[in-house]
């Protein structure tokens, strides 16, 4: 197989062309520090305003919540730490399947700031109970205020958060409520108006934008401090010269993505359903791991397959036949365990998962390959 096919969009996706087109011409033409009162400086400040009048509206926030970083990562690190600090956060409610950026920040404040941290249970499709949200916002209300951080899509198995019930229940009960976005920023409608967030956070490579870019949006009702200090930037939320070119690109590519979004998710559905009805049609004993979730993300295909010297391999296979994904295990000092994620769903340890995740750059060919490959390896 010559052409490399590439399925791991759920960790990094390829820049979109037009993104790139604008990027280069602003990195040829427009230098200036966004900090200098001069006109190359007064240039790009207009363009990271412009940027953030683009993702304020697709997200129907005020321009004034809108907030660029380096990652989600630091966008979560800020969220977190700060609320602790700053609007007096006692208790924090989240779940054992966040990304690691979430969970290792609430053991830092667990252990360094005496936080409550609890972890709801999951059940095997990933899916919490809303009910128990509301149960223990009022049960540790009564101690100080309380921050529940949950994720919209988990970005291994694919499942899916009601947002707008779990948003309901932290405002009916005075919680604020953070959503790590990041697998589903672009590709679902977002509006922060109807559905009321405290805080959410997106990253520009997860939608055809580029690497080292992100954004948190803050309701202008929770104001927290600056955890990286220096300079005045981003309104004195973020210090740091702001990163032009790629606030740029994030925000061309969220915009492109908004445009086009029912035609790209239509179309990276009916990639991923294809995949998984040949994949259980001709491997019987494969599984799609979270497939009774009420809702999923539509781009995102966690495979559970048996176990043996060929499953052990599976992505080292699939590299040598010129496809990337990404496995759902990890090695440390050479003894392979599942990730997080598919211990808190209870996926047995001896089967191998892999995660085939899609955009709207890949072809149904290449699903057809991707099968064809996995077929040699049973």
């Amino acid at each position: 197989m010559s052409q490399k096919i590439y399925v791991d969009n759920a960790a990094s996706t390829p820049i979109d062309p037009q993104v790139i087109k604008l990027m280069v011409e602003i990195m040829e033409n427009h230098h200036g520090n966004p900090s200098s009162i001069h006109s190359h400086g007064r240039k790009a400040k207009s363009i990271v305003e412009e940027a953030r009048k683009k993702v304020a509206k697709i997200i129907n926030a005020s321009v004034g919540e809108i907030f660029f970083t380096s990652s989600a990562t630091e966008a979560n690190n800020t969220i977190l730490m700060r609320s602790v600090k700053d609007l007096g956060v006692k208790t924090i409610i989240s779940s054992p399947t966040e990304h690691d950026c979430v969970l290792r920040t609430l053991e830092r404040l667990k252990s360094e700031e005496s936080v409550n941290v609890i972890f709801v249970d999951v059940d095997h499709n990933a899916e919490i109970e809303s009910a128990t949200i509301a149960s223990l916002i009022l049960e540790n209300k009564i101690h100080g205020k309380v921050l529940v951080s949950l994720m919209h899509g988990n970005n291994e198995v694919g499942t899916l958060l009601d947002i707008d019930k779990i948003a309901a229940i932290c405002r009916e009960n005075g919680a604020y409520f953070h959503s790590d976005m990041v697998q589903t920023i672009g590709k679902m409608e977002i509006d922060v108006q109807k559905t009321p967030l405290s805080f959410i956070s997106g990253s520009g490579h997860k939608f055809h934008g580029p690497k080292g870019v992100g954004f948190f949006y803050m309701n202008a009702e929770n104001i927290i401090q600056p955890l990286i200090l220096g300079g005045a930037q981003e309104r004195n939320m973020r210090a740091g010269t702001e990163n032009s070119v790629g606030i740029a690109g994030l925000a061309e590519a969220l915009q492109l993505y908004a445009i086009h979004r029912s035609e790209n998710v239509a179309k990276v559905s009916l990639l991923r359903d294809n995949f998984e009805n040949q994949l259980l049609e001709k491997i019987p004993t494969a599984k799609i791991n979270a497939s009774g979730a009420r809702s999923r993300l539509p781009h995102i295909s966690s495979v559970s397959f048996d176990a043996g010297e060929k499953g052990d391999l599976l992505i080292f296979n699939l590299d040598i036949h010129g496809i990337s994904a990404s496995s759902g295990s990890a090695c440390s000092s050479g003894i392979e365990h599942d990730s997080h994620v598919l211990i808190a769903i209870g996926h047995p340890s001896q089967r191998k998962t892999v995660r085939f995740s899609f955009s709207h750059f890949n072809t149904l060919q290449e699903v057809d390959q991707v099968v064809e490959a996995l077929l040699k390896m049973q």
